[in-house]
């Protein structure tokens, strides 16, 4: 595959294969006034740049990237999980704010798969930083104050996340991950971007943990993301 004249060489991964999710739209539907939503809960960021700071969290049902190693996969279908008005999710997290809540993080799931842009117009209302995680396999939709994108080997992003990420986040499992982390920080560079860069092991994957940190290590650039939330026992 290539992605703007990028190769990514991405043999097949010893990883169990992922079940295969429902295959989503090309483009976000238009704007709705309720989503479909997992959960909502205020907790730490455990992950990224953002590591340790109180946050609000709106996970998104619906995902079609599927992950082999993906943690919430009672998120993909998004039929069981209920449509919440957006108002409703602006008062839970300006609650949220007021308990403590540093800024919202709008996850999933694939939250893209949505059009955010109504959902963002509400939360604005709250006065809170809105920070979205994503593979980025989808067009940008809404308007966000800080944008982790976390692009996979099988599904790569588009273009216009490379260009528009604060933070490139790469989960590595093996030496392939590596060199498609290497990729797409050129492929963002291209793109006119300099986001944070993080190599995150994947969790339990010893040789994840030996080869992210060896090439933190010799490669200044790149920093270590831990997933330090599993470490605590929070959500």
């Amino acid at each position: 595959m290539r992605i703007d004249g990028i190769s990514l060489l991405a043999p097949a991964s010893p990883l169990t294969p992922a079940p295969q999710p429902p295959t989503p739209n090309p483009a976000p539907a238009p704007p709705s006034q309720a989503l479909a939503v997992v959960e909502t809960f205020h907790s730490l960021q455990g992950e990224g740049i953002h590591v340790g700071r109180s946050a609000f969290f709106i996970r998104l049902a619906g995902c079609g990237v599927g992950c082999s190693w993906c943690d919430t996969k009672h998120s993909w279908a998004a039929a069981p999980h209920p449509l919440r008005p957006l108002a409703e999710l602006a008062a839970e997290a300006a609650s949220a704010a007021a308990a403590g809540a540093a800024f919202v993080v709008v996850t999933g799931g694939e939250p893209l798969h949505h059009n955010l842009t109504a959902l963002c117009a509400a939360l604005a209302s709250t006065g809170q930083p809105l920070h979205l995680e994503t593979s980025g396999v989808d067009p940008l939709s809404g308007r966000f104050d800080w944008i982790t994108l976390s692009p996979k080997t099988h599904r790569p992003p588009t273009t216009e996340l490379l260009a528009s990420c604060h933070e490139l986040k790469v989960v590595v499992h093996e030496a392939i991950d590596l060199a498609f982390a290497e990729a797409m920080a050129a492929a963002a560079a291209a793109a006119g971007n300099q986001p944070a860069l993080l190599l995150q092991p994947g969790w339990d994957s010893q040789s994840g943990q030996a080869l992210a940190t060896a090439h933190v290590l010799r490669h200044p650039q790149w920093r270590l993301s831990l997933q330090s939330h599993k470490w605590l026992g929070l959500r």
